[in-house]
């Protein structure tokens, strides 16, 4: 299929339920394909310091059901040097590996493009809880977040309607609120505050008050953590202003963790298995993306690009040398994010009380 012997895999960043299964397919399918794979401990730090093994068949057994990463991850501040990229480059000459599947967040994927651009061919897998990749509907970690953040948001219910409690809840996402508005509707949260969209203090305590008058004996509150220390605050003023006794509760690192569902299990294993194809096939610096139930390749600095626009972060200039339809269909895949995100919303705030 291709002149490509040996590849590497590595997963950058933070961790997600779901990227040893993404691991195991790039392995599997690129042994398939007649290709030797090399697992890469500790993100680019890893490949910086040629920290590597030949992975077979049995290295990647039973790691499906497992969280975490078992080639571990890591921050690499060297690599965003270019002594560093090039470094890690030399590294894979060295090896006689001809190209990386890199599985994470963003700055995993700006890492892919300085490797390609030392002449290493990359392909990302988008690994991260937080689905805060615009590019792709969903991100591998996402489902298996919300899971267990259901399941503890839960039971905080089951406390709050004995003692007739608020609870707020602060859960991940730092600049994407998609887990807080999935978990909020999905537990039936009196409100969901969320940096994407404007939170409306007054109506969300005359919503409470009206409840407690109606014998309404719990209310759960869902913030995401990217407002900061926002659900301290309203654990605070809510009783305040309402008389409701509150508690608050962060539910941080613990949901990176556990076992990835049945939909985290099948996205990285259709993504890891797509990636080698694209690889093999002499395509690099591409992003795997799921669009409308299809994985569907991206170039990632394109990606990149769209993920700046729809968060606001774009500087002027960026866009220089894309044409106007690029930036169009750009556009309009950010207000096509955001319509289902508002919709979302009004959907939570109509059948909460």
């Amino acid at each position: 299929m291709s002149e490509f012997k040996k590849i590497g895999v590595l997963t950058s960043g933070g961790d997600s339920p779901g990227m040893n299964a993404a691991v195991r397919a790039v392995v599997r399918s690129a042994i398939e394909r007649g290709v030797e794979v090399y697992g890469i401990y500790k993100g680019y730090r890893g490949l910086i310091d040629n920290e590597m093994k030949k992975f077979s068949y049995r290295d990647v057994s039973g790691c499906l059901e497992k969280g975490g990463t078992i080639l571990y991850s890591d921050r690499c501040h060297r690599f965003r040097s270019l002594e560093g990229q090039q470094q890690a480059a030399r590294t894979c000459r060295e090896n006689g590996i001809d190209g990386i599947v890199v599985i994470g967040g963003d700055g995993t994927f700006r890492g892919g493009v300085d490797l390609t651009a030392q002449g290493i061919p990359t392909i990302g897998i988008p690994g991260t809880i937080d689905n805060d990749i615009t590019s792709t509907d969903y991100t591998i970690g996402f489902d298996t977040a919300v899971n267990t953040s259901i399941s503890m948001v839960d039971r905080l219910r089951d406390t709050c309607e004995s003692h007739a409690r608020a609870n707020v809840v602060e859960v991940m996402g730092r600049d994407a609120g998609d887990i807080a508005i999935e978990v909020g509707i999905s537990c039936g949260a009196i409100a969901i505050a969320i940096k994407e969209i404007a939170f409306d203090e007054e109506a969300f305590l005359k919503k409470i008050s009206d409840g407690v008058k109606s014998g309404k004996r719990h209310f759960i509150v869902i913030v995401s953590e990217g407002l900061g220390d926002y659900s301290e605050k309203l654990a605070k003023l809510i009783p305040e202003a309402t008389g409701v006794e509150t508690r608050f509760a962060r539910l941080a690192h613990v949901v990176r963790g556990g076992a990835p569902t049945l939909r985290d299990r099948m996205l990285a294993t259709r993504m890891g298995d797509r990636a080698v194809q694209c690889l093999l096939q002499g395509e690099a610096n591409l992003v795997m993306c799921e669009r409308n139930g299809e994985i569907t390749p991206m170039d990632i600095t394109y990606a990149l690009k769209l993920d700046r626009m729809y968060k606001g972060k774009l500087e002027e200039g960026e866009l220089r040398g894309y044409s106007l339809a690029d930036i169009s269909e750009m556009r309009h895949m950010c207000n096509e994010k955001r319509e289902a995100m508002r919709y979302m919303y009004d959907l939570a705030d109509r059948l909460s009380m």
